[in-house]
């Protein structure tokens, strides 16, 4: 929760000092958000990588447990497709490269900027963070309305960190290791997907 309340206080920041005119051209340039995005790729690949408890604790599990983010996957896009007929000015396309972020807002809201423009980019960040908080806040009533599994998608990318605590306690610990390669995988496919769905 502190992590995403940080997130919204710099970007709260960002809007004030654009609002008052503040001299933030060197931030605008497109080669610094280019490279700020290559440095969150690089940190990713270290953070996934050099853990190797998650890398053996993956290789441990069934096949099956690929169904997990596979489900969070297609039923966000799903989701997302249908929602999409109730939003006005924005594309099918633009919809889904939204909610292809799984909560992932840092990297998420980048690619969108960078491809479709600071007004997309902005709706991304939101959504993602707004996902995030929803599963904070409300695991433990996912988890009694439906299963043990439903904080788990319902957090995306973020169950292999800021939302993992809260699964923990309330879906079990018998369910974090399911989190953490539901996180891995939804976080691989954050990338691609977003890159997709915004230069079709």
């Amino acid at each position: 929760m502190k992590g995403s309340i940080t997130v919204v206080a710099f970007f709260l920041l960002g809007l004030v000092l654009s609002r008052f005119e503040v001299n933030i051209e060197f931030l605008q340039q497109e080669h610094v958000a280019q490279w700020v995005l290559y440095g969150l790729m690089f940190l990713v690949g270290i953070s996934i990588g050099s853990d190797k408890a998650t890398l053996k604790a993956i290789a441990k599990c069934n096949l099956r447990i690929l169904l997990v983010p596979l489900a969070t996957i297609v039923g966000t896009l799903v989701g997302v497709t249908l929602v999409s007929f109730l939003v006005s000015g924005r594309s099918l396309t633009d919809c889904l490269a939204v909610g292809s972020g799984f909560g992932y807002y840092s990297l998420s809201s980048i690619f969108i900027t960078e491809y479709k423009g600071a007004e997309l980019g902005t709706v991304a960040i939101t959504s993602n963070i707004i996902r995030e908080i929803i599963t904070l806040l409300f695991a433990p009533l996912l988890v009694k309305w439906f299963s043990p599994l439903a904080p788990i998608s319902a957090g995306g990318a973020t169950t292999m960190d800021t939302t993992l605590p809260i699964i923990a306690k309330y879906s079990g610990a018998q369910w974090v290791v399911i989190a953490i390669t539901h996180g891995v995988l939804v976080d691989l496919s954050v990338p691609f997907l977003v890159t997709l769905f915004c230069t079709i």
